[in-house]
């Protein structure tokens, strides 16, 4: 009886060695990145309880919104599908959280499911909107298929300020979903493994858990055969068609995947934050995850973290740098020559400039710079 052939060990001592494609492609194919790795995440589970509640809302959201931002990298760094639409998607996934999880005694509709049925369901309206959308990219490319999801942000901000009965309508909003799984109430202030922990550490804690589910799955994609059609189909789609990838079928799979992650972003983002109206999916939304994946890192899961934390943080790191400077007022009323939002709206910008320019890999690219410098240290080359 024949036996599956198994790929040769590294000899010892050799762990950087690699003797067949399994052993190339692993999800964590060095030690060192074992180990990193590690401990990554069992520093994300001591911030909790090593900073304030405020600092731990700006990582909770940052966390929940690196899930929207690998979706987005899938559709536009790996497959090099340009996508303004996300705010789209992250918005009908929010109300469909809403509506599904939503007080069915409310003024809005709402039929009161639990976590377990509304998550996932918002990821799968989102995906079934981006089966829509896919095959337009089909037909489109560059700069054209960018003016299309552009279409898509101010067809949905028409759509959810008209549809009152399900988005409450704007200036109004409705309130998010109860965040309830496996009768744990994270809303509220309680214990967990026998630890007693406020409203903001059990929500880290989800959101934790929920990034670290999503990075691997967008990881187990980008290195999958589908994730390698993705890097084709960027690279040169005629080439790709020539070699025998559907681009009709991998550009579909890209915007549905995509549009998964963010559907299920946006249910829980908003769930966390409490009430949310239909001007939250404007067109800066859409600039604001764009910018996640350009300074993070294009086609990289670790700089879609790494961009989503600092473009969350933004806003408060725009407040700290304004009572530095008597220019920048800290609220909308006069009292300088231009306010904390502005200001905010000017670092984004220029952020975006700033890295295509001088560092187009993000800050995953300085990452890589520092680690291969260690690498080589002491010698220069």
């Amino acid at each position: 009886m024949l036996t599956p052939r198994r790929a040769p060990r590294p000899p010892r001592g050799r762990p950087q060695l690699r003797t067949s494609y399994a052993q190339d492609m692993g999800l964590l194919n060095t030690p060192a990145k074992r180990r990193s790795t590690a401990l990554v995440i069992l520093a994300a589970f001591t911030v909790p309880f090593l900073v304030t509640d405020d600092l731990l809302l700006i990582f909770t959201l940052g966390l929940i919104a690196s899930v929207g931002a690998i979706g987005l990298n899938l559709v536009t760094g790996y497959a090099g599908q340009v996508s303004l639409g996300h705010a789209f998607f992250l918005g009908l996934g929010a109300y469909t959280g809403a509506v599904l999880g939503g007080d069915p005694e409310g003024s809005v509709t709402g039929y009161g499911l639990p976590m377990w049925i509304w998550l996932p369901a918002a990821g799968v309206v989102a995906a079934i909107a981006g089966l829509i959308v896919g095959p337009v990219a089909v037909r489109l490319r560059g700069l054209y298929l960018a003016i299309v999801t552009l279409g898509l942000v101010f067809l949905g901000e028409h759509i959810f300020r008209e549809a009152r009965t399900l988005t409450g309508g704007p200036g109004v909003g409705r309130r998010g979903p109860d965040l309830e799984l496996f009768g744990i109430d994270f809303a509220e202030a309680g214990s967990l493994f026998g630890l007693g922990l406020s409203r903001d550490q059990q929500q880290y804690l989800l959101a934790l858990v929920f990034l670290i589910v999503f990075a691997i799955l967008g990881r187990n994609i980008a290195r999958s055969g589908v994730g390698r059609a993705f890097s084709a189909v960027r690279d040169r789609d005629v080439a790709a068609a020539v070699i025998g990838v559907n681009l009709t079928v991998y550009k579909v799979m890209a915007f549905a995947m995509s549009s998964f992650f963010a559907g299920v972003t946006g249910a829980l983002y908003y769930a966390v934050v409490g009430v949310f109206e239909p001007g939250a999916f404007g067109l800066l939304l859409s600039i604001q995850y764009l910018a996640m994946v350009l300074i993070g890192g294009v086609a990289t899961i670790s700089g879609s973290i790494m961009g989503a934390l600092f473009i969350t943080s933004l806003p408060r790191i725009a407040q700290e740098i304004a009572h530095l400077f008597p220019i920048i007022s800290t609220s909308t009323v006069g009292g300088g020559l231009i306010n904390v939002f502005q200001f905010e709206a000017i670092l984004y910008g220029l952020l975006i400039i700033g890295f295509l320019i001088f560092e187009p890999r993000g800050l995953f690219g300085i990452w890589m710079r520092i680690r291969n410098y260690w690498k080589g240290w002491p010698f220069s080359y």
